[in-house]
């Protein structure tokens, strides 16, 4: 074995190993794994779903069920097309049109040849026991056949239709958006925002309610209406009013003049409209607000677009204003109204404002035709399925949220005006010598190939010359992510792996995902397949920094996890934010964050020690407030189970051959039953908590056991047993208890650290016959009755209470050497107990020279100090030695002072009379034992003074 614990060195090898031996190969228990996308390298969220999901395929791989876990890439549309359009630009000045769609689509491909290997290589250093030789790509030949399947058995169905209407537009990526991709910013009032695309020093006025008037059409009378989005006025079509409002009886029916483009606009009647709002008037525009929408489609409105895909306004907004950018137009807008004397007044309007999640820039709501899934029917049937218990979702919180997005659902936009994508299978037949319109479907045929198309054009245009023109647009990628459980074992065909392994069993993820990718699998699996795509969803919990905020680039805090596994200094964490598409300004905030939360940067911590960490701080909360200093603290936990491993095989007589049966006895001495009881305690709370998807507790019953079990007791209390002056017996006993502990331990902790435990457990003396090639393979430890032994516990527990308080009365006393402990038993059954453990208590308490069991108090030496343990033991140490008594007892004074200035504190606080309503309970929970800590700390310093006092 290496001399030290070297993470990197123990990690090297042993992933192609497994990987080479087949290990990673399915049978029964199905996973599905979100596929990162290949917009750029994972991050530490990618490695939070990595540690849960492996962790619990190596422990139902180790349980005997041998499980499917595919890895696979999502293109991620417009994700990626954005990434490659800004890096495209930075390194070239070029944009996707200068290279035209197919070079700038194998421009993509190498973007994503690139980062798919780096990903890879990533999900390879984290451990991931995927079975590679099924890797899947959602633009590979097999899925686009799944996706082109799924749009043309929707759109037969009824399901998938075309229709001309509103949709949420990005004016800097050029495309439509589901609303699920459009964030809302909150704002109580007026508020300056830059805007993706202009000038960084041009701000514009958000958060404001525009009042101005209408002329009424052939009198002085002028009608106020009130708008967030001024601009839009330039296409207003109506005015609404309350039918029942008395204050615009008169003008129902009659017609306001645009003051600044020629049209006459309607005053209809409405009961969407508040007269309570505002002056009770509404401005209509029905092709760029969702409401407007609805009151153009229920009064027969003329729909007018202003608005060109690039943000500036076309020939309908009016000669004024056409070619004007959307913002600079509010501006002008008001302008113009002000000139003519009609503008009232503007005034701060609480609101919220839509966000693009991948621009930044602020969507537009504009008139598009498009493909649209109709997804109530779906929906309700998901919904159905769940309640029946066919799917179950943890937490409950995420179980709430599935039913109530679900039941409020809407149509889903499922085109893109993107060229990295799934292309639409539509195709538009263009019939000679017919007028038609594109906008609609009536025209447009969709076809799993061109042959099907074209058959069906062929039907359409009943014996007509026509020409087939497929649609321009991509598939929104969940449209393709949605079929994954599927796709990949082959759907639409009936493969083996998809007739074996489907429906799948646990799909884990983040919360963030559940409607976006969840429940469109769920609606996706039932409608194509019949069955829902896997039987549970774990949602686990969302990474922040150590502060509670989100990871951005622009902040710095984004963490590569090879960077965590293998370390990095600050000056090269400063370089990698070279490789994005931050301008100067963000590269100098970035640096900035970077200093301060990693000032050395990042230490090496390895792969066991990051998702060890990973799993321990997912305990069912929302998110992780992640601190690399304690992703570094299990690094030292690695390295303490590596020294104490090598250690203990020290005290494995090179002649050790472990018994075929890790069974006891009957030679077991009492640590011995102890430790194989807390292992055996140790593995059934692993196996509960595993099952319940708590990772945080599972780590913790496995790092307790290592650390204060087997390390701090047993590894110390069994060499006295291991001595050459032990006999035969007691010897093999020990170090076959010292076996099964280690082994079974590494197993234990195998699934959240897979490296370190394969290194040490292949260092182990192999079982007579036993053919398991890797610990990976071997059977996980479950409840043994064998091992159970209760008596033996609370007989040790018993012991270790008296060991605690020796220890702790002679660091009081500042005792390091010679130590000499004194034990006051009361009953006789107690006195033989502690008298069987003499040599444990002196093996286990450092500088303890003897330990002697007294049935009577008279028989303690003077010059003792004593602490009660339980109401019949108390343990004394005897003072001797060089003892300045002077010091210790100044000592004793110094740390008195120190403790009743602390107690004093406490009690001021809690004597407020506002303390129990205005301090959290945890805070006051946590005074309640400050308190108490001070309290026993005061009297074994008052007692300790005393007994020093008395010496002098």
């Amino acid at each position: 074995m290496a001399t030290s614990y070297n993470p990197i060195a123990v990690e090297s090898a042993w992933y192609d190993w497994w990987n080479a031996q087949g290990f990673f190969s399915p049978q029964t228990i199905r996973y599905s794994a979100p596929p990162p996308n290949v917009t750029g390298s994972l991050h530490i969220g990618h490695a939070l779903t990595t540690a849960i999901q492996d962790g619990l395929v190596r422990w139902n791989r180790m349980l005997g069920k041998t499980t499917l876990f595919i890895p696979g890439f999502d293109h991620a549309g417009i994700s990626t097309q954005s990434v490659v359009e800004k890096r495209l630009f930075k390194s070239s000045g070029k944009t996707r049109h200068d290279l035209g769609r197919e070079k700038f689509l194998e421009t993509v491909m190498d973007w994503k040849t690139e980062y798919q290997a780096r990903i890879t290589d990533q999900l390879t250093r984290l451990g991931g026991s995927y079975d590679w030789d099924r890797v899947a790509f959602t633009m590979s030949p097999s899925l686009c056949k799944a996706v082109n399947e799924n749009f043309c058995r929707l759109h037969e169905d009824g399901v998938l239709y075309r229709a001309n209407r509103l949709v949420n537009w990005c004016v800097r990526l050029n495309t439509t958006l589901s609303n699920l991709e459009v964030d809302q910013k909150q704002l109580t009032g007026r508020t300056l925002l830059n805007v993706p695309g202009y000038d960084a020093k041009e701000k514009f006025e958000f958060g404001v309610l525009t009042s101005f008037a209408y002329p009424i059409e052939g009198s002085d009378e002028k009608l106020i209406v009130a708008t967030t989005r001024p601009e839009t006025m330039l296409g207003d079509t109506a005015i609404a009013v309350h039918p029942d409002d008395a204050r615009y009886k008169h003008l129902q029916g009659k017609f306001a003049v645009h003051p600044l483009v020629e049209r006459r606009i309607p005053i209809l009647a409405d009961t969407m409209v508040d007269m309570e709002f505002g002056t009770g008037a509404v401005k209509i525009t029905p092709a760029h607000d969702p409401n407007d929408y609805e009151v153009g489609q229920r009064h027969k409105l003329e729909f007018i677009n202003i608005l060109n895909d690039d943000g500036t306004f076309n020939s309908n907004a009016g000669e004024a204003f056409k070619g004007m950018k959307r913002f600079h137009a509010r501006v002008a807008v008001v302008k113009a109204l002000q000139e003519k004397g009609l503008f009232v007044e503007a005034k701060d309007n609480a609101m919220q404002i839509p966000i693009c999640s991948k621009s930044g820039d602020i969507i537009e709501p504009i008139l598009k035709p498009q493909w649209w899934v109709d997804c109530k029917p779906l929906a309700e049937e998901a919904i159905k399925r769940t309640r029946a218990g066919e799917l179950q979702i943890t937490p409950k919180q995420s179980e709430n949220e599935w039913y109530r997005w679900l039941e409020g659902i809407q149509d889903w936009c499922v085109s893109r005006q993107l060229w990295w994508g799934h292309r639409c299978p539509a195709y538009f037949v263009d019939i000679e010598g017919l007028e038609q319109n594109r906008d609609e479907g009536k025209y447009w045929v969709v076809g799993r190939d061109l042959a099907q198309a074209t058959q069906r054009a062929t039907t359409l245009a009943a014996g007509a010359k026509f020409t087939l023109h497929q649609d321009e647009d991509v598939l929104d990628t969940w449209f393709s992510s949605g079929l994954w459980p599927f796709s990949i074992l082959g759907w639409p065909e009936k493969t083996f792996d998809f007739e074996k392994f489907y429906p799948t069993s646990l799909l884990e993820t983040g919360w963030d995902i559940l409607f976006f990718w969840v429940a469109r699998m769920v609606m996706l699996g039932i409608k194509l397949t019949g069955e829902v795509p896997f039987k549970e969803v774990y949602c686990h919990a969302m990474i922040r920094d150590a502060h509670g905020r989100k990871m951005s680039k622009s902040l710095g805090n984004v963490i590569d996890p090879i960077d965590v596994i293998q370390g990095l200094p600050l000056e090269a964490l400063h370089e990698k934010l070279y490789e994005g598409n931050l301008d100067e300004k963000e590269i100098a905030k970035a640096k900035a964050g970077q200093k301060k939360d990693f000032p050395k940067g990042i230490p090496q911590c390895g792969t066991d020690a990051l998702r060890f960490a990973l799993c321990a701080y997912s305990g069912g909360g929302r998110d992780i407030n992640l601190e690399i200093l304690r992703v570094e603290g299990y690094r030292k936990f690695c390295n303490k189970v590596f020294n104490a491993t090598k250690f203990a095989m020290l005290k494995l007589e090179e002649s050790f051959v472990p018994q075929p049966q890790a069974k006891p006895t009957g030679n077991e001495s009492l640590v011995e039953q102890w430790i194989l009881h807390k292992l055996n305690v140790a593995a059934t709370e692993i196996n509960i908590q595993l099952a319940e998807r708590n990772f945080m507790s599972a780590t913790n019953a496995v790092y307790n056991f290592w650390l204060y079990e087997l390390c701090d007791v047993y590894i110390e209390a069994m060499k006295p047993m291991t001595d050459e002056s032990a006999s035969a017996t007691i010897r093999q006993s020990a170090q076959q208890t010292l076996y099964t502990c280690l082994d079974y331990g590494l197993r234990l902790l195998h699934p959240f650290m897979p490296y370190v435990t394969e290194e040490l457990w292949q260092r182990l003396p192999r079982i007579p016959n036993d053919p398991t090639p890797s610990i990976m393979v071997s059977s996980y430890p479950v409840n043994d009755p064998a091992f159970s032994f209760k008596d033996a516990d609370k007989q040790f527990d018993l012991v270790f209470a008296v060991l605690r308080a020796g220890r702790s009365l002679a660091a009081s006393y500042s005792l390091q050497s010679n130590i000499q402990f004194f034990i006051h038993a009361k009953t006789e059954e107690e006195a033989k107990l502690f008298e069987s453990q003499v040599p444990t208590i002196v093996t286990l308490t450092k500088g303890c020279t003897s330990a002697q069991v007294v049935r009577d108090a008279k028989d303690i030496p003077a010059g003792c100090g004593s602490t009660v343990v339980t109401a019949t033991i108390a343990v004394h140490t005897l003072v001797r030695g060089n003892v300045d008594l002077d010091v210790e007892i100044s000592k004793c004074e110094k740390k008195l002072d120190i403790a009743r200035i602390g107690l004093q504190k406490i009690t001021k606080l809690e004597s407020q009379a506002d303390y129990a309503t205005t301090v959290p309970e945890n805070v006051r929970l946590a005074n309640d034992e400050k308190r108490r800590t001070l309290e026993v700390e005061i009297a074994t310093l008052e007692s300790s003074k005393t007994m020093f006092t008395d010496l002098k």
